[in-house]
């Protein structure tokens, strides 16, 4: 497996919990939560990435959304913000994320082997 599908394979696993710890902050409409995650390299999508991420937070409860006019006569904008449920999976991610990054940081130091 080239380098690139690797970490193409790693970032889809992340992201869903990138774009809860986004919207944790505040509310965004899609392109901002694309915005937000262009400003960390690694986590840098596509709206065809983050539309299906973000129709399937909103079905399973975990993000709300609203329709807001946009100014200037723009098309409205659907804004996602997170449910408690959101929060919930939030925190349940972040404590998931950190046990294994901390576990792998450990392993590839060692390269596997016990210090």
């Amino acid at each position: 497996m080239a380098t690139s599908d690797r970490t193409a394979q790693l970032r889809k696993g992340v992201l869903e919990l990138a774009i809860l710890a986004v919207l944790d902050a505040e509310e965004y409409y899609s392109i901002e939560i694309i915005e937000q995650l262009s400003e960390h390299p690694a986590l840098t999508a596509t709206p065809g990435t983050v539309y299906p991420l973000l129709a399937r937070l909103d079905k399973a409860g975990k993000v709300t959304t609203r329709w807001v006019e946009a100014g200037g006569g723009g098309p409205p904008r659907k804004y996602y913000r997170l449910t408690d449920e959101g929060r919930a999976a939030l925190a349940d991610g972040a404590m998931a994320w950190s046990e294994l990054s901390g576990a792998m940081h450990d392993i590839l130091r060692g390269r596997g082997h016990a210090s």
